[in-house]
């Protein structure tokens, strides 16, 4: 049986053992027998290809909120409310133990966020894990986790800014991820952030199909298609060199940052080129560009136009005013996900 297995293709495998109730463990050892890998499971998981998507979420599933990185300073309300919100999905909410301890900048110290983040991939009944909030932290515990329950029994990870890191890791590993808005985003108006809570909604039930954004004079005009990666570009800039580095060969990358100088985000783009960070990449997605600092003397242009100028000797589709990143506007990627990009001056089609 596994010599006549062994000449399927993997995704075809994949889904047969999932369809008859033998994933996962079934697979993962086809699959280790096939490549002859090493028993290092991320080395495994790269050598097949094959990006996997955790299930979507059915009604009476559960949803942990953790907090991986910042301190949630009184912010006992916002998460009440994503609770709420939670249970309005016909979901069930639980909360990591040790999501408002305190350790100066951090939500605990790193072994009490990591115990979380832990507790949570490793429970078969968690079926999501929704990032309480960024800030900075998940660097410092990434590569203390282990995915080897995770990857017998996939969920969805849901963030982004700091939780940036912990996509690229699980995209790296092959699986895909949620880069959307977080529980403290619960303390903002409702009503300004519906969109975004709905987009949230589509992801994790499997409705999110396809967007449209509004164009720009600076949209590089093409069609494409790749696997989407990305996300806090400080993040992306300062993983370089690391296990946690994304590969962008054939990848749409997406992009999108805060608070941050024009020079700053000149350089982390520098930095990326000089990397050959776009070298082979088949598009990019700017998402916003939030809160951006004056310069003392002036740039000399807007930000957008520091991009674009960065970006325009290469040949792919490159969208500018995506609504994703730290806006209240926040419209859910699905990270990980294989998508096709449409860009036109009048408008930027995203198809899941």
């Amino acid at each position: 049986m596994i010599v006549a297995f062994r000449k399927l293709p993997i995704r075809i495998l994949y889904l047969y053992l999932k369809h008859f109730k033998m994933y996962p463990r079934i697979l993962l050892l086809m699959l280790i027998f096939m490549s002859c890998s090493t028993d290092k499971t991320s080395s495994m998981i790269k050598k097949t290809k094959t990006i996997i998507r955790p299930d979507y979420l059915n009604r009476g599933d559960t949803i942990a909120i953790i907090a991986p990185s910042g301190i949630l300073n009184n912010k006992n309300q916002a998460i009440e409310d994503a609770e709420k919100l939670i249970l309005e999905w016909g979901l069930v909410p639980v909360i990591g133990k040790n999501i408002f301890k305190k350790n100066n900048h951090f939500a605990g110290n790193d072994k009490e966020r990591l115990d979380d983040f832990q507790w949570a991939l490793d429970n078969k009944n968690i079926k999501a894990i929704w990032c309480a909030r960024g800030g900075y932290g998940s660097v410092r515990i990434v590569d203390q986790i282990n995915f080897n329950e995770f990857i017998k029994n996939p969920k969805w990870v849901i963030g982004y800014s700091d939780i940036t890191v912990l996509h690229n890791k699980l995209n790296n590993l092959g699986f895909e991820s949620i880069h959307g808005m977080m529980a403290i985003n619960m303390e903002e108006n409702l009503d300004e952030i519906s969109e975004s809570i709905k987009s949230l909604k589509d992801c994790l039930f499997g409705k999110l199909k396809s967007y449209r954004f509004s164009g720009s004079e600076l949209n590089q005009i093409g069609k494409s298609n790749g696997i989407l990666v990305g996300g806090n570009l400080t993040l992306l800039a300062s993983q370089l060199g690391s296990n946690t580095q994304i590969d962008t060969n054939g990848k749409i990358l997406f992009i999108e940052e805060i608070g941050e100088y024009k020079y700053h985000i000149d350089r982390m783009l520098q930095s990326l080129k000089r990397a050959g960070y776009f070298d082979k990449c088949n598009g990019i997605i700017v998402g916003d560009m939030t809160d951006i600092k004056a310069n003392s003397p002036s740039w000399g242009s807007n930000i957008r136009e520091l991009i674009s100028k960065i970006l325009k000797p290469y040949k792919f589709p490159i969208s500018f005013g995506i609504e994703a990143g730290h806006s209240k506007l926040n419209k859910s990627l699905i990270l990980g996900r294989n998508i096709e990009l449409e860009v036109k001056r009048s408008e930027t089609i995203i198809k899941f």
